[in-house]
């Protein structure tokens, strides 16, 4: 899925963090757990090099543990970066967070160093509920709708560390489509973005294939539509709008009232534990990414040839 939704904003924000980054020591990059790859900036990947960065996989307790634990493991393969999962209802996020930066950059005890962090993430990810909790005190604003912080700002915290903040970001072009359907999914973007019933079957596939038992108990079904169907996640929508009396004239479903309904349930834990990604499933993904960009180059480079050659044609022609 194509995402058209890039705030101007972002783009300002974007400039910002290259101006900004030479003066960091530390980036700390607030990941939503339940989609560790696809909530990653690629910017920040390209600009941070070996820049010591700590990965917030935020949200934990909604994200499946196991998982969370192997795409820690397959981050802190590369150099520099440590991880934490991470959750609102956690009394001891603070300390955790500055033990680890204490561990990356130690110092004397009196030391006057002061440690500059930048904290970056993707929109409705909970940094700015997290940068409260680091500050002790109301400094980011904070909602349920993506895109709540618009400027930058620096933020003086305990144990000498000056935190950069970002407003959160996405990028221009989000060439991997899972990847746009799992920010959907998540509530990454906002919904003028997209269909919601587009984004709901695609959660419906992963979840009959991922996570059948949980959409058994959670929705009181006898039994779920098979894989091998090829509109098996039209069937659970439709099943699923029929249990929840989503019903308009002559006993349709009413796809948006049930796709609301799955979506909303995801994003609120009703469905229990969910990650929408896993470490081997992003390699296979990112190599698609590959062969369509070679395609879409190769196309450019066709066109840009036939131009060549009418122009040169017109000038024999003359």
């Amino acid at each position: 899925m194509q995402i058209q939704w890039y705030p101007g904003h972002m783009h300002k924000a974007q400039k910002e963090v290259r101006e900004i980054l030479p003066q960091v020591d530390l980036i700390i990059e607030v990941l939503d757990a339940r989609i560790p790859y696809s909530s990653e900036n690629p910017m920040i990947a390209e600009l941070r090099g070996d820049k010591p960065t700590i990965k917030i996989f935020n949200k934990s307790d909604l994200a499946d543990d196991e998982r969370t634990e192997a795409w820690q493991a397959y981050f802190e393969q590369h150099k520099n970066i440590k991880t934490l999962a991470l959750n609102a209802q956690q009394a001891d996020r603070k300390t955790q967070i500055f033990d680890l930066i204490n561990r990356m950059f130690p110092r004397e005890k009196d030391s006057i160093k002061v440690i500059h962090a930048l904290i970056l993430g993707i929109p409705n990810v909970g940094k700015s509920t997290l940068i409260n909790t680091l500050a002790s005190r109301p400094i980011a604003k904070t909602g349920n709708e993506p895109a709540v912080t618009k400027m930058l700002q620096r933020i003086k915290l305990e144990d000498n560390i000056t935190l950069f903040d970002t407003p959160g970001m996405l990028w221009a072009n989000i060439e991997n489509p899972h990847s746009g359907y799992r920010l959907a999914i998540t509530g990454g973007i906002k919904e003028t973005a997209f269909e919601l019933p587009d984004v709901a079957s695609y959660a419906a596939e992963y979840l009959l294939k991922m996570y059948p038992d949980r959409l058994l108990v959670r929705y009181q079904l006898k039994e779920l539509p098979s894989l091998d169907n090829p509109y098996a996640d039209v069937e659970l929508l439709e099943e699923i709008g029929r249990m929840r009396g989503c019903l308009v004239g002559g006993g349709r479903v009413d796809m948006d009232k049930v796709s609301r309904i799955l979506i909303t349930e995801i994003r609120d834990g009703y469905l229990g534990k969910v990650t929408f990604e896993l470490p081997d499933m992003m390699e296979a993904e990112l190599q698609e990414v590959e062969v369509r960009r070679a395609e879409k180059e190769a196309k450019k480079l066709a066109r840009e040839e036939a131009k060549k050659q009418k122009k040169n044609k017109r000038n024999r022609n003359r």
